[in-house]
């Protein structure tokens, strides 16, 4: 199937109050395992790589030609998603590959600067019929810039969307990034007032460290779009381990990479099946 844009798959997804599912791609194996669990789900599903994971390949064109064929064979709607860019350089590489959304992260930035680049992405990308996510306040996690205890302001969140034009809002309600324990506790209050003020679809990022009844309850509270990496990440290296404790002798890497990638599968399905059904939870 053709790709699809960001904006109107999560518009329909807000809609029918479900989740959208928006996993990372960090090597080619997540990239099968997203396809084929949202396949067995029947609904659309977002691979998203990061600028750390373009980083780690030394490049952007490797894992995302790769990610965009595995998603155009899919049999379901597929986003392929520029995830947490702050290089207006990728974004443009980005766009040229024919990914079909973009999330700029000016987070950083002071407040007018983060306004005006995150515009001008807006309207580079909505030219080409791309999608753009954006964030305004701070995410929790990974230090520095990031800090769990930051929270968006409804007011401000509803006038930066007026300001830039963004398809999707990031914002802060108490998750934190790269989290290994699902403790942490979301502010739904909060999530419910930015959902009223702001004509978006929410994105909940950090959602590896929020239990499945609270990723539901944020849903039905007004979040959409809901990005998960590291959880993934353990529930495949769990299976990588298991693998190779269990055969020590193995040398060839694609049974214990089929190990992970099958794990990966599995969860992927359930994460899918619980975001899509958390209004009737």
């Amino acid at each position: 199937m053709p790709l699809s844009p960001l904006a109107p798959v999560a518009a329909r997804a807000r809609e029918a109050g479900h989740g959208l599912a928006a996993f990372n791609v960090i090597h080619l194996e997540n990239a099968e395992s997203f396809r084929i669990a949202a396949e067995a789900v029947g609904v659309p599903v977002v691979m998203q790589i990061s600028q750390n994971c373009v980083k780690y390949h030394g490049g952007l064109a490797p894992i995302g030609r790769a990610t965009l064929e595995i998603a155009r064979r899919a049999k379901v709607d597929v986003v392929v998603h520029l995830d947490h860019a702050d290089d207006l350089d990728l974004v443009k590489e980005a766009l040229d590959l024919g990914f079909s959304s973009i999330m700029y992260d000016g987070s950083k930035l002071p407040d007018a600067e983060n306004r005006a680049r995150t515009a001008e992405v807006v309207k580079a990308a909505h030219e080409l019929g791309v999608s753009v996510e954006a964030e305004l306040g701070e995410v929790g996690g990974k230090d520095g810039v990031h800090d769990p205890s930051a929270r968006t302001d409804p007011a401000d969140a509803a006038r930066f969307v007026a300001d830039t034009g963004v398809d999707l809002l990031a914002v802060a309600v108490g998750s934190s990034h790269a989290m290994t324990e699902r403790t942490a506790a979301l502010d739904e209050q909060l999530i419910a007032a930015i959902a009223a003020e702001v004509p978006v679809p929410l994105v909940l990022h950090g959602s590896s460290g929020v239990a499945d009844e609270n990723i539901q309850a944020a849903i039905r509270a007004g979040m959409t779009k809901i990005n998960v990496s590291t959880h993934l990440n353990k529930v495949y290296t769990g299976a990588v381990r298991e693998f190779l404790d269990a055969n020590p002798t193995v040398v060839d890497t694609r049974k214990w990479m089929k190990a992970g990638r099958e794990a990966g599968t599995g969860e992927a399905e359930r994460l899918i099946r619980l975001f899509k059904d958390a209004a009737q939870a």
